[in-house]
């Protein structure tokens, strides 16, 4: 079941990518996405706002990816941390409403 407001951050890399995946993941009108290129400004943002899903985008390493899902999951258990890969919008929407029907 998809709640009321879904709220996302996206982090990534690569700025020409994370302001398209801006653009994708306030498209539908009850999710409301934030993008950052650095683990500083994820970490600000997750402090700032509750989140139901981060996505990991182009551009993390392994490594980071582990850290920042420590992090994340310290401060939140129960928030979806999952990779993107990337991919067009409608596999986007599929992969996190699948993400959230299998939490």
């Amino acid at each position: 079941m998809e709640p009321t407001q879904l709220r996302i951050l996206a982090v990534g890399r690569n700025a020409e990518i994370m302001t398209v995946m801006h653009r994708l993941l306030n498209a539908p009108d009850n999710w409301t996405g934030i993008t950052v290129t650095a683990d500083e400004a994820a970490r600000a943002a997750f402090e700032k706002e509750a989140f139901d899903i981060v996505l990991i985008c182009a551009g993390v390493s392994t490594e980071e990816e582990a850290v920042l899902t420590a992090y994340f999951k310290q401060h939140s258990p129960a928030v979806i941390v999952k990779r993107h890969y990337g991919g067009g919008s409608g596999l986007l929407k599929n992969e996190i409403l699948y993400a959230l029907e299998n939490r």
